[in-house]
């Protein structure tokens, strides 16, 4: 990887292609920086450390910390994350919809892309007054009114405008996928704070700690074996030979290959663990903002607020924390199956094999090869699924302790997937020039 990026430095045309993502990441910093009008920031930074661990912590975590600051970029580009799924969603619903994704070509694209980004701006509104509705009585706000809300929830919306602008610019322009790459600067930029606590265990008041020693080493070998594990995960596929028959068309002869069908392990990639983390803090995220009076009850409410919550509060009864657990792990495994069958379906591959005069070994064209597809999908599926729980949840363990690490399973998940992403997109680039050498190891 790292002689990857040496090479790809040492390439005009890709290092002007870095530094171009480089500045747009540095603009997207900055603007986490830039606080909405109308903000009394003292009472902001108090209002947010007594909201440690609870979903706005959750929310900040995601956000690069520019959701404890209450800047243009507090809400990130998740509108812009739930408007692709609520459109993605649709268009297994919505028959023209559908057509015009798989048929539409360039001009399909560009209509579908026009409907997210306007879903986005619909979402970002809604999303941005529940913010201000949810923290209009905490005194944060200098002058509390029509115009005061006007401006801030303005410059919310604007913030995430700005964002899909720069993530579409380092997606056309840049290096890797704009979206995921603001997601993954987000995320890394609370790196230095996990740092900084595993440094606290080891130099405490009283000097240098033997426990909080073995502690941290726990926590690094811990962080390295799961990277390792999304990894292997992320790479590994199962490949399903295919021969093709050859045959005579006039005086030349056709086919006579062998190629194969590389089915992933986690053909899904992280997307249930972000759908299921979208229901999960969805009930939250509501009472939070229509009923914040309730939160402090004990009625049905203030329990599904606890039982929302329970995936990134430590704050919480263990029987909330269990319950939620139960429930994350069965959804991320249902979704799995649901995206990963929505992306590959096995009686569509088995007609385009049997069309081309293909077969896999063994195996008769048709149903009976839609059928052994399928029954492999499955247990790679399964295998994903709860692997994928697994990795989402282990790190909520960690929320039991006195140990605040501010990561989780789905910061890994989308840290790693994307790290891989761009290295595989500059490796592309490379080819393209037929930079030589570029693959030494």
């Amino acid at each position: 990887m790292f002689k990857t990026i040496k090479n790809a430095w040492k390439t005009p045309e890709v290092r002007k292609k870095l530094l171009y993502t480089l500045l747009l990441i540095i603009i997207f910093r900055l603007g986490c920086f830039i606080t909405v009008p109308g903000v009394d920031t003292i009472k902001l930074a108090e209002q947010m450390n007594s909201a440690t661990g609870s979903l706005s912590g959750l929310i900040n975590t995601i956000s690069g910390g520019a959701f404890s600051r209450l800047s243009i970029f507090s809400m990130t580009i998740t509108p812009y994350i739930t408007a692709s799924i609520v459109i993605q969603l649709l268009g297994m619903i919505i028959p023209s919809l559908e057509k015009m994704m798989k048929e539409g070509g360039e001009a399909g694209k560009q209509r579908i892309n026009l409907y997210t980004k306007l879903t986005s701006l619909v979402l970002s509104l809604i999303e941005a007054l529940g913010i201000y509705i949810s923290y209009r009585n905490s005194d944060i706000f200098i002058k509390p009114g029509f115009l005061t809300g006007a401006t801030i929830v303005l410059s919310l919306v604007t913030g995430t405008a700005i964002l899909m602008w720069l993530g579409e610019q380092i997606s056309n322009k840049g290096i890797g996928n704009g979206i995921s790459m603001i997601i993954f600067v987000g995320i890394i930029s609370r790196l230095p704070s996990g740092i900084t606590t595993i440094w606290n265990l080891i130099v405490t008041a009283t000097g240098i700690s033997t426990v909080g020693i073995v502690t941290s080493l726990a926590i690094v070998i811990g962080a390295i074996v799961l990277v390792a594990g999304v990894v292997f995960v992320q790479e590994a596929e199962r490949r399903v030979p295919v021969q093709y028959a050859k045959k005579v068309v006039g005086r030349k002869m056709y086919g006579g290959q062998n190629t194969h069908i590389p089915l992933k392990l986690a053909q899904a990639g992280v997307m249930p663990v972000i759908f299921a983390s979208s229901f999960m803090t969805f009930p939250a995220m509501m009472i939070q903002i229509f009923a914040s009076d309730k939160i402090g009850g004990t009625g049905f409410l203030a329990g599904l607020y606890q039982f929302s919550i329970a995936t990134s509060s430590s704050n919480v009864a263990w029987g909330y924390s269990l319950a939620n657990a139960i429930v994350y792990l069965l959804l991320i495994v249902g979704f799995t199956f649901f995206y990963t069958y929505a992306t590959f379906n096995p009686s569509e591959v088995a007609t385009n094999i049997k069309q081309n005069g293909g077969f896999i070994p063994g195996i008769r064209a048709g149903k009976p090869t839609a059928d052994y597809l399928s029954s492999i999908l499955t247990k790679l599926t399964w295998f994903g699924g709860l692997f994928l729980s697994l990795i989402a949840i282990l790190p909520m363990l960690m929320r039991f302790s006195s140990i605040d690490i501010s990561f989780g399973g789905t910061s890994i998940l989308i840290v790693v997937g994307v790290a891989l992403e761009t290295v595989q997109q500059l490796e592309s680039q490379l080819v393209m020039r037929h930079y030589k050498g570029f693959l030494e190891k």
